[in-house]
């Protein structure tokens, strides 16, 4: 992972020297996660509202451009647990507080629209399982995962609009207490960019 992460920024400065379009700024955004849970005994609740902040930058040339940005990310997550049969199920509550590093590759249209797709990497920096209880104590959290992000972005002047889903390429905990599962946080994501220069 970080050797892909490595290759992608020293492609993206390499073609600082010969963009058409260079661009920095601060970034905003909200998103609504969800959590796909497959395994026996786990079910998915409510999607959660969270946000992120942070920076990005943009390199194009020839209608093509690459986007890396750096955000610090907060989402929650439910779910429900329903303790070998036992009704009524217990609800538990995810939050994520992660540092994703997404980069985005794509073209743009009538020098407005863009579309867009890439990876994107995400470091844990301090998520929690809320009132686990005895039945699962806690996750255990994996300290880094990848997943892809795609979708579509818009110009209008310095403002950016990005609109785009995520989704995890493996699982962000293989096991909840001593049950296992296939923990997977996907997401829509609304952000606002300004370009400074």
């Amino acid at each position: 992972m970080k050797k892909l992460l490595f290759t992608l920024a020293f492609l993206s400065f390499a073609l600082v020297g010969c963009s058409q379009d260079f661009a920095i700024g601060p970034k905003v955004g909200i998103s609504q996660s969800k959590l796909d849970l497959s395994k026996e005994h786990f079910q998915s609740g409510d999607a959660k509202f969270g946000y992120h902040v942070g920076i990005f930058g943009r390199i194009g040339l020839a209608g093509f451009f690459v986007q890396p940005e750096v955000l610090y990310t907060q989402t929650k997550a439910t779910f429900s647990f329903d303790n070998m049969g036992t009704e009524p199920r217990s609800e538990y509550e995810s939050t994520f507080n992660r540092l994703d590093v997404p980069i985005m590759v794509g073209f743009k249209l009538f020098n407005l629209l863009r579309l867009q797709a890439g990876p994107i990497a995400s470091f844990d920096v301090n998520s929690e399982l809320k009132n686990a209880g005895d039945d699962l104590q806690d996750a255990d959290f994996k300290k880094s995962t990848i997943g892809y992000q795609a979708g579509l972005g818009l110009d209008i002047g310095n403002l950016i609009i990005d609109a785009k889903y995520e989704s995890a390429l493996g699982n962000i905990s293989s096991n909840v207490g001593s049950y296992e599962t296939d923990h997977r946080l996907n997401q829509w994501i609304l952000s606002l960019g300004f370009r400074l220069f």
